[in-house]
């Protein structure tokens, strides 16, 4: 299976936010969206299996900062 070109917003992305990205192969797409952040060295980011409106696809986030 190839997956179409998912435009992840990474970049735009601060701590304690998160995106939805609805799919079918949600161990394929969550496997690319971490491959992308890695990619822009994302290093804290999150992907989780989810349903989100009725629709079944990845949640991705970046955690919010510790309090210390």
């Amino acid at each position: 299976m190839t997956l179409l070109s998912i435009q992840y917003p990474w970049s735009k992305l601060e701590r304690g936010q998160g995106f939805f990205v609805p799919c079918l192969d949600v161990d394929a797409v969550r496997e690319d969206g971490l491959k992308k952040a890695l990619l822009i060295r994302m290093l804290d980011a999150r992907g989780a299996t989810c349903i989100r409106n009725g629709f079944t696809g990845v949640w991705f986030c970046r955690p919010p900062p510790r309090r210390v």
